[in-house]
């Protein structure tokens, strides 16, 4: 019998499992792949991690919280998870992504620079903005790598006595017979615990069907385009994390991530429904060619050779804003899902969040703008 059984080990069940060992509980932790696995949405070498955030500024005390959690996890790990780049949000003065970035950022007090598009020349010579672009620029922001941040998860939460188990996936659950815990079964038996955390993912369609969920998965393609001029001009040091939002609304990002090239791609754009089985991996020279055509127009440095692309999922509620909540029948499971392509920066407090709605029943953060009644007012 264990305390809490998390189903789902990627980057949101990896930061929860970790947070309730850390608390001595009894952890069972569950996994259909292999550890830091490429089959679902927590991989691809790099994330964005930024505290201006144009989404709502509701998000940013729990960015704060992100972040402190991201350098504890460093500390125990002893791994370099975050890399501060600082981060350019590209567009119009009232773009979303810069008028949303710099409400956020006077809302809470975050440093930050608004560059015309001089400036923005001047001191990033890779970009080429036109008259009328602005910049919202961000010291303490940059990039996170999702495996290893998943992996410093997972030994960490092994290190203090969680029971991890790989290529194990929760079939179903149910509460148990007395209603005091649940039952989990696997392909492998049935374990028992206390209470269940379930983040699965883009599994969640699946897994979570009795919730009755507005989730919608959808394919995505990441990038690492070869710079055409100086590599070192595109290296961490001297290119920022960039998001860049044009006329069309199609916001273009960009993460330094690697040695002679940038990873890059088009954010919540051509999004095609799928399953985790159904995922077309295979990524088309029509797909290259669209985001080096934005290169062209915005970074035209970088518009060189494609190096790699890899498919990604992500799984979107309607209003693109997560899922955290007890499940309204089984006050024993907590659910984390919907992170709709933006979530992964937020793990190590979700993880956090989830240990304490098992643990507590609450949580002192602050996640009403996740609720499930949220969902609910969204589809009448």
């Amino acid at each position: 019998m264990y305390d809490v059984i998390v189903t789902g080990l990627g980057g949101m069940g990896s930061a929860a499992a970790y947070h309730l060992a850390r608390q001595g509980k009894k952890v069972l932790g569950l996994e259909r792949f292999d550890p830091a696995h490429d089959k679902g949405s927590s991989h691809g070498r790099s994330r964005i991690i930024r505290q201006a955030y144009y989404e709502d500024p509701a998000y940013v005390p729990l960015l704060l919280r992100a972040y402190e959690l991201w350098e504890e996890l460093e500390r125990e790990s002893g791994k370099k998870l975050m890399e501060i780049t600082g981060a350019l949000m590209i567009g119009r003065r009232e773009s979303e992504l810069v008028s949303g970035s710099a409400r956020s950022a006077a809302e809470y007090g975050l440093p930050h620079e608004i560059l015309n598009a001089g400036e923005l020349r001047s001191r990033f010579p890779a970009f080429n903005p036109s008259a009328e672009t602005v910049a919202l620029y961000e010291e303490r922001a940059g990039f996170i790598g999702p495996e290893e941040s998943v992996t410093a998860h997972l030994d960490c939460a092994a290190r203090h006595g969680a029971e991890l188990h790989f290529r194990e996936p929760m079939l179903s659950w149910e509460a148990s017979p007395s209603d005091d815990g649940v039952r989990v079964e696997t392909p492998q038996g049935s374990h028992e615990a206390g209470q269940l955390v379930v983040a699965p993912g883009a599994w969640a369609p699946e897994l979570l069907r009795d919730m009755g969920l507005p989730l919608r998965v959808v394919r995505q393609v990441m990038f690492w385009f070869e710079p055409k001029g100086d590599p070192e001009l595109f290296s961490p040091e001297r290119f920022p994390v960039f998001m860049w939002e044009p006329d069309d609304g199609k916001i273009l990002y960009g993460i330094p991530d690697r040695p002679g090239s940038v990873k890059a791609a088009l954010h919540h754009v051509d999004e095609i429904p799928c399953t985790p089985e159904t995922l077309d991996r295979e990524v088309r020279e029509g797909e290259v060619e669209r985001v080096r055509s934005r290169l062209e127009d915005h970074v035209p440095a970088l518009a060189g050779r494609c190096l790699d692309a890899r498919a990604c999922m992500y799984t979107n509620t309607p209003d693109l804003h997560f899922v955290i909540a007890p499940h309204p029948g089984h006050l024993r499971v907590a659910v984390a899902c919907g992170f709709s392509g933006h979530g992964y920066k937020f793990c190590s407090v979700v993880g956090e969040i989830l240990a304490d709605l098992v643990t507590d029943g609450s949580t002192r953060h602050p996640i009403g703008p996740f609720s499930l009644e949220r969902l609910e007012d969204l589809s009448t």
